[in-house]
């Protein structure tokens, strides 16, 4: 009776538990989010060692309480402790555990964590107070859900208190237990209350997981430097203010994933200004630029909740003619130098800025000692060109997170590294808002800058020289050039302040190099080469296929390596497939009715292996499956010596002219003109 749920864990070599157990509890602690995807996040006030008897004091000093969920101020400390207290008083005075809960005892000592449970979506469900009380000693954590009298004071919602334990069962064998002592009085709202079955089953495998496969994270906790309780309300007000933007959205990128990521953005942003108005008592609200602002909502968004700005991009966008006077954007290509420098804006943007990236630190520091900046890389962009990485013991991303850090300490910023919870894999920012020296010192700051720069692009040109057989200028695209290289043709730079001669902006027109623009008969002659390749290397692979009572065989020929293949093919081919984006290898994925290329391997493909389409396919996909059937000729039938693998009714693709069918989405596009 009261058993939740229990869950056997092995901790091979005893290297685990129980320290993995009590990480696992942090998560749930702070990132109840990752469980239970209808909250969407939690606010700890305060935590700290708690008495076992009645009226016992907190110490103060190891009260460490997140107070606002991030803005780390002396005084939501102070509040927070001051709030652990009263409710300890309060708590522990009117509660003693029932079975089957654990009691709190022994020669250890007890620790205690407020929490607000925040909810996901709108309308959004009341915000829930809960106190966690871990007990080390023996193993167990216990979740006081708190109500408010009309007294304001707090009791006890003993319906829904439940508890995690760890037992060592022996050796190897540990278990993870939930209980609930009154579980058919137990409340759920569906949101922060779930229902018990779902704390048995979900919740309690992912903490027999985690406590065993806690691996210690190489970036910050998400929303780190904000209050996430502000943060979850301002974004449900946001992204209901902009939610039709997915409707209405002319480009070809994925709304969704854009519109909701710029709202997220922006809605860190508005926060993290708000904070700073606070911090240095301003009233007037910070002025911005986007440098590469790309669809520009994001300065959309930030112009429409009074914030003074602009977008700059290289390039123009549909959207743009969208937003209307009140947003500010320019089409026009940066250069780093004396000419583009921004004295009078308060933050520098970099949001997936590409080649701007590591400039946007150095253009602050250069503008103003005032000039602040968030920048959040993606793309893996040096000062000169593409990042090259110089350390295998760390993930590239993480090489370049801390390249980019460093460019903000060597100009001189306090940097802070914050995880945003957006919809994208780079989801690691850096904000620049304080400097380390003071202002009589930018001379000395700006010579560092200066020396720091030429030492990247020094170090990249050695880099490059030393490979054997290495192409500096073709690798680097043109991009990696010695000093006093000539800039672009078509900048008007006046000599002397441009930073990185030879520095080459994004183009205005973006080219297409993922292969589809290659001449169509240029593809053809390319596809049958190596299909021809394959086909002719030995030994020859056949596979017998009956049909009806005849006995046939299918060549399927060899398997080769994408540099045997490279190594077959025409120098002049492979000149021409190497301005292409992956180059050969994209060229045969493209072409996958013909190919398959698995594990750096290229195969025929062979269609009696492939998979019917699955059930739970989206219907979208399923739609678009069934619409282009029988509306490309099967290059199987035409050159393959074999023949199609498959029967004309089972072949997705026309045996002959007679076959073809006109495709359904040509027909949709001539409807709508």
């Amino acid at each position: 009776m009261g058993l939740v749920g229990t869950a056997a864990v092995r901790d091979p070599g005893g290297a685990a538990l129980p320290r993995g157990f009590w990480a696992a509890v942090r998560v749930w602690l702070e990132k109840p989010q990752v469980a239970n995807r209808r909250l969407s996040g939690a606010a700890v006030q305060a935590e700290g060692k708690v008495p076992l008897g009645e009226g016992g004091q907190i110490s103060p000093s190891i009260v460490a309480a997140g107070a606002g969920g991030g803005d780390g101020r002396q005084e939501g400390r102070a509040a927070g402790a001051a709030e652990l207290r009263r409710l300890w008083r309060e708590v522990r005075g009117q509660l003693a555990l029932p079975p089957p809960l654990m009691a709190w005892g022994g020669p250890g000592e007890l620790r205690a964590v407020l929490r607000t449970l925040l909810p996901r979506g709108r309308p959004a469900a009341p915000l829930a107070r809960e106190l966690a009380v871990q007990d080390v000693y023996n193993g167990t954590v216990t979740f006081l859900p708190l109500e408010e009298n009309s007294e304001g004071k707090y009791l006890v919602k003993k319906c829904n208190i439940y508890q995690i334990q760890l037992k060592h069962i022996k050796d190897e064998e540990w278990s993870v237990s939930i209980v609930a002592p009154f579980p058919e009085d137990w409340f759920s709202d569906g949101i922060v209350y779930p229902k018990l079955a779902w704390l048995g089953n979900e919740l309690l495998s992912k903490l027999a997981k985690w406590s065993v496969e806690q691996k210690p994270s190489e970036f910050k906790s998400t929303l780190s430097l904000i209050s996430v309780a502000k943060y979850s309300k301002v974004y449900q007000d946001i992204k209901e203010k902009y939610k039709e933007m997915v409707k209405v959205w002319p480009e070809v990128t994925d709304p969704e994933k854009f519109v909701y990521e710029d709202v997220a953005i922006a809605t860190y942003l508005l926060i993290l200004w708000e904070e700073e108005r606070k911090e240095k008592g301003l009233t007037r609200k910070q002025s911005f630029v986007d440098l590469g602002c790309g669809n520009g909502l994001l300065v959309h968004i930030l112009n429409n909740e009074g914030h003074p700005g602009r977008g700059i991009d290289v390039r123009r966008r549909k959207i743009w003619d969208m937003y209307g006077p009140e947003t500010h954007l320019e089409e026009a290509t940066i250069i780093p130098g004396d000419s583009h420098l921004f004295p009078d804006t308060d933050w520098l943007i970099g949001n997936h800025s590409d080649e701007l990236t590591p400039w946007i630190p150095v253009i602050a520091a250069r503008s103003s000692y005032s000039c602040c900046y968030f920048v959040l890389p993606c793309c893996f962009f040096d000062f000169h060109g593409k990042y090259s990485r110089r350390q295998s013991k760390k993930t590239q991303y993480r090489e370049y997170l801390d390249f980019v850090a460093q460019v903000g300490f060597v100009c001189g910023f306090h940097v802070e590294e914050d995880c945003l919870r957006i919809p994208s894999t780079k989801r690691v920012s850096f904000v620049g808002k304080s400097r380390t020296y003071p202002a009589a010192e930018r001379a000395v700051i700006d010579e560092q800058i200066t020396q720091f720069i030429n030492s990247r692009r020094t170090c990249a040109v050695a880099t490059c020289g030393r490979r054997d057989g290495f192409n500096h200028e073709h690798h680097c695209g043109g991009l990696c050039k010695e000093a006093g290289s000539e800039p672009p043709e078509d900048e008007t730079e006046p000599a002397g302040t441009i930073w990185m001669p030879g520095f080459q902006p994004r183009e205005k027109v973006e080219q297409v190099r993922n292969c589809a623009s290659l001449p169509r008969d240029f593809v053809d002659e390319v596809v049958l080469n190596v299909a021809n390749l394959l086909l002719n290397a030995a030994p020859q692979k056949s596979c017998s296929d009956k049909q009806g009572e005849n006995m046939s065989t299918w060549n399927q020929g060899e398997s080769l390596s994408l540099r045997e293949v490279a190594e077959h093919l025409d120098k002049e081919i492979l000149k021409k497939l190497k301005s292409e984006y992956g180059g050969l290898q994209t060229l045969l994925k493209n072409n996958h009715q013909v190919f398959e290329v698995l594990n750096g391997r290229v195969h025929i493909r062979d269609w009696r292996k492939q998979k019917p389409p699955s059930k739970t396919k989206p219907e979208v996909k399923r739609c678009l499956s069934a619409e282009a059937f029988k509306t490309r000729l099967c290059w199987f039938f035409i050159h393959h010596p074999d023949g199609c693998s498959l029967p004309s009714e089972a072949c997705p693709y026309a045996h002959g002219t007679e076959e073809l069918r006109q495709s359904q989405m040509i027909k949709k596009k001539k409807h709508t003109q």
